[in-house]
């Protein structure tokens, strides 16, 4: 069984690509997106708070093999890290003001098995429809068929995206980062 809460090691560090240099001062879109609690969550309004968004691609899914070469993607391995670096310091964003959400394109099922058996205590948002990649523009990879997120971070304030964490390595630095930067 593989572990997908561990990082192999020589893993390829993703560069950067530029893909998301436009998204600093972009103001996040009026769009509801399915939740892990089982609500829709509208960006926009939780853009008008304090807000950190994480992006990843796909977690990894008990008995169900990751693509094949996932580990020579730049910047493709690590969610499940990087999802529980932004849970263990969820208490401390929250002290700062900060709503947290997860969001990925993978199926809506796989992210809520997910947030049960990783205890993420904050709704994981699904995009399947890559509505974000269209408005604000998020960065995107192909394997197998199917367009999954870049992994980065965005903090939002007031329905402006601030600060751009891109690219993110090793995956779930950025927790730490996106909590300085708070």
């Amino acid at each position: 069984m593989e572990s997908y809460r561990e990082l192999p090691p020589n893993l390829p560090v993703p560069e950067d690509d530029g893909a998301a240099a436009h998204l600093r001062g972009a103001r996040l879109p009026g769009i509801a997106l399915a939740s892990t609690s089982g609500e829709e969550i509208d960006l926009a309004i939780a853009a008008e708070e304090l807000l950190v968004l994480y992006v990843y691609p796909s977690t990894g899914v008990p008995g169900k093999p990751m693509p094949d070469g996932w580990d020579e993607i730049p910047g493709a391995r690590g969610c499940t890290p990087q999802n529980c670096a932004f849970r263990d310091l969820d208490t401390e964003l929250r002290g700062r003001g900060a709503r947290l959400h997860g969001c990925s394109s993978q199926p809506l099922s796989e992210q809520r098995e997910f947030a049960e058996r990783e205890r993420i205590s904050y709704p994981l948002l699904n995009d399947s429809d890559l509505r974000l990649a269209d408005d604000p523009g998020l960065p995107t990879f192909a394997v197998e068929g199917r367009r999954l997120y870049k992994r980065l971070t965005m903090i939002v304030r007031g329905g402006e995206i601030s600060d751009v964490i891109y690219p993110v390595f090793p995956p779930g630095s950025d927790a730490a980062q996106a909590l300085a930067l708070l």
